[in-house]
């Protein structure tokens, strides 16, 4: 018996897996990266529009009817791409997820009246090494972090919903512990969601159904990232008063 020879097959099989979990990870951070990119320039452009911002705002000060619909928009494109995956070609969630992408940078064109440019910077570079390491952390370790998502998914739960009290409270202490909370959950859910990734990049065959969980991947670690770096930005940010 020729054990070389049995052993090819078995190596050429872990090669090809390889080279297809470098290929979906590759497409899925190129995505998360244009999308991140476009939605700093909007929100950056959109912020010196003093027409657009005056649209969202009533006499008042407040968020007018358009406003909460820019702020309320994207969740709805979230959900629109969750729930109509299947039904969805991948150029119709192209599509979303770039209008998505859009949308969200006129809803944080706020952040730049509310803070410094010089404290966006910096929270975002902290934002950015963070998420690259912990983004490591999930790709390379061996340890099985399905336990830690489930428990880490509880804590996002958990959050929502001391957020949305705390949005009739104003309770600056509670909204400080959801600040410090929320880093962390997003932080662990970057480790957590890249291995997830990582593991349904193996044997992907690079048909249209790899190329839209390459954008439903694109769109988790997008979350992950706008998400700790908005509770980053509310710990270390300061604001413009």
């Amino acid at each position: 018996m020729n054990l070389q020879n049995e052993q090819q097959p078995i190596d050429n099989i872990f090669i090809k897996e390889a080279a297809s979990v470098t290929k979906f990870m590759s497409n899925v951070f190129l995505y998360m990266t244009g999308a991140l990119a476009l939605t700093g320039f909007v929100a950056y452009w959109a912020s010196g529009q003093e027409a657009i911002i005056n649209a969202m705002f009533n006499e008042e000060g407040g968020l007018n009817i358009l406003g909460y619909a820019v702020m309320f928009a994207p969740l709805i494109f979230v959900l629109i791409m969750s729930f109509a995956f299947n039904r969805l070609s991948y150029t119709a969630l192209f599509l979303l997820f770039a209008a998505y992408s859009f949308v969200n940078g006129i809803s944080f064109s706020f952040i730049f009246l509310a803070y410094t440019g010089s404290a966006i910077a910096t929270t975002f570079f902290i934002t950015a090494g963070t998420f690259s390491i912990m983004a490591l952390l999930g790709y390379t370790t061996k340890t099985d972090l399905t336990k830690f998502g489930s428990i880490l998914y509880m804590g996002l739960i958990g959050i929502i919903l001391a957020s949305l009290v705390n949005w009739f409270l104003g309770n600056s202490t509670l909204d400080y512990i959801i600040s410090i909370l929320g880093v962390l959950i997003f932080t662990g859910l970057t480790a957590y969601d890249v291995q997830k990734l990582k593991n349904i990049g193996a044997g992907q065959t690079g048909d249209e159904t790899t190329r839209k969980l390459v954008l439903m991947g694109a769109l988790t670690l997008y979350l992950d990232f706008i998400n700790l770096f908005l509770f980053l930005l509310r710990l270390f940010g300061g604001s413009r008063d």
